[in-house]
């Protein structure tokens, strides 16, 4: 019998930058809901879906607001205090993609009650992410881990802040 082999944690990230593109997100969702079911809802609804798709496929820096953070915004910022885990950010992305497939569906299928669920549980925890910290989709992947007995360290001090 083999040992299991360690893994190697990801590169860490800025904490600001996901709680950056949960602002811009908010902001997506909400004009969703305000426009309700109908061309324009659809045509932003799957933009958003592709940003969250993007975030949970191909990672965090290839998502858009990821890419206006780290070209835009965090260049004018100073080091952040701690880096953190990217897996926990990049499965609260796939948690975002699921209900953003499912308002997608609400609108295609005309059911405007899963689209309005769907988009308002999005839109909450967008808020939540944005307005608190409180990213609730990476909560739900920490405590997946722990139930597994495989906790995880998710913040990091960086060693050389610069």
């Amino acid at each position: 019998m083999s040992s299991p082999q360690p893994t190697v944690a990801p590169k860490p990230i800025d904490p600001r930058g996901p709680r950056f593109g949960a602002a811009i997100t908010a902001v997506v969702l909400a004009v969703i809901l305000i426009l309700g079911p109908g061309l324009p809802a659809l045509i932003l609804l799957i933009i958003q879906a592709i940003a969250f798709g993007l975030g949970s496929v191909v990672g965090l820096a290839a998502q858009p607001y990821g890419l206006v953070y780290s070209r835009l915004v965090r260049p004018r910022l100073s080091p952040p205090s701690e880096l953190e885990d990217p897996r926990p950010p990049r499965f609260a992305q796939t948690v975002g993609l699921i209900f953003a497939v499912a308002g997608l569906i609400g609108l295609v299928a005309q059911l405007p009650v899963l689209f309005y669920i769907a988009i308002g549980f999005a839109l909450v925890a967008a808020l939540l992410n944005s307005v608190f910290n409180y990213c609730l989709g990476c909560e739900v992947y920490l405590l997946g881990r722990r139930a597994f007995g495989r906790p995880l360290a998710t913040r990091f001090v960086p060693a050389n802040p610069s």
